[in-house]
Order: structure tokens, then sequence, then C-alpha cells
């Protein structure tokens, strides 16, 4: 078994190269056009050169904002994000919404309300209740 391990790996990496270089933007892509790319990594992909190649070189890698340093760890970005229950901003805007929706249901609870009553009375006086 251990003696397909290294084919496995040369494989796992011609595969992800292909896959990261078809899934990577056009702007995004350093050297040469696209095409070439995948071109490149077909057919150098069994002696590793054309994965590695596209690894190194092809490809932008991204940066956090300000460099790369240990404050600006994936942990730091993400207390920048505020989820929707702690932002204050979206939880005035629900309010707002809410209220409007309370509000027009509650004036139609009191006029369906007021409509049964209505039809109550006539019919406790003997009127026909479709009338009026």
């Amino acid at each position: 078994m251990l003696r397909y391990l290294p084919f496995l790996l040369v494989l796992a990496l011609w595969i992800y190269a292909f896959i990261d270089c078809l899934n990577t933007p056009e702007e995004e892509v350093r050297g040469l056009p696209k095409v070439v790319w995948v071109i490149i990594i077909l057919l150098f992909g069994e002696v590793l050169v054309g994965p590695v190649a596209w690894l190194v070189a092809g490809k932008a890698r991204r940066t956090p904002a300000g460099g790369a340093t240990a404050a600006r760890s994936p942990r730091a970005r993400r207390a920048e994000w505020v989820a929707p229950d702690d932002n204050p901003e979206f939880l005035k805007s629900l309010k707002d919404e809410t209220a409007k929706n309370d509000e027009k249901l509650l004036k139609d609870w009191e006029a369906d309300l007021r409509r049964r009553e209505d039809e109550l009375k006539r019919r406790e006086s003997g009127e026909d209740p479709k009338e009026g």
C-alpha cells in the first residue's frame, strides 16, 4: 500500500492545482493567461512541475490588509464582523418594522371586533345581520 502513496500524493496535488486554477478569477492569475496555466498544469502535472509552478508563481495570494501580522489573524478579523443580533442598527430596523406590523394587525383586529360586536347587537335586537 505504501508504494502507491507517492503516486496518490502527486495525483492529489495535480487535481488540487487544476481545480484551484479553474476556480481562480482571471484578475488574480499572475504571469500567464489562465488558459496557459491550465495547459501547463495538465501537461506537466505528472512530474509536479505544472502544479508547483501554479502554486508558487501563478496565483496572486491574498494577504490581509496591512500585511500578515499576528494581530490580523482570522480570529482577529472575525471580531470585526458583528452578528445580526448584536448589531444595533439591525435590531432598530426590526423594532421599527415589527412596530408597524403590530399596529396594523391591532387595527385590523379592532375593526373585526367592532364588526362582530355590531353583528351580535343586531342579532340580539332581532334585525337581520346581513342588512346594513
